[in-house]
């Protein structure tokens, strides 16, 4: 019962941003940027676990992985924009962001930072 309410929470605030997009741009733009998935996943595991150990060093690695995950916006609205289809601009702004996390992963390994 308790996965089934995390599953339903999670989705309603999925389909809520999607459906207020339909509608004010602004507003859920915001809404999206919010890291609500990170939220979620880190409210989740603590409520589950109770292991602040385990928050702070998922917390880190998400700090790390932001920046990479970056690249997919701009690649996919500078795609649809010079007029690729939604399904190639999409894979291809997945591609770059995948690509991005390989070689900035190994960078950071490079400094010591290990995810």
């Amino acid at each position: 019962m308790y996965t089934l309410v995390k599953v339903l929470l999670t989705a309603l605030i999925i389909v809520g941003s999607s459906e207020l997009a339909k509608r004010w741009s602004l507003a859920s733009t915001l809404l999206l940027a919010l890291p609500f998935t990170s939220l979620l996943a880190i409210l989740w595991i603590y409520i589950d676990t109770k292991d602040v150990a385990k928050v702070a060093e998922i917390s880190w690695g998400i700090f790390w992985l932001v920046p990479p995950s970056l690249v997919f916006f701009p690649v996919l609205a500078v795609l649809l924009q010079r007029g690729l289809a939604f399904p190639y601009s999409l894979i291809s702004a997945i591609t770059a962001a995948v690509l991005t996390y390989i070689i900035y992963v190994k960078i950071l390994a490079r400094f010591g930072i290990q995810l």
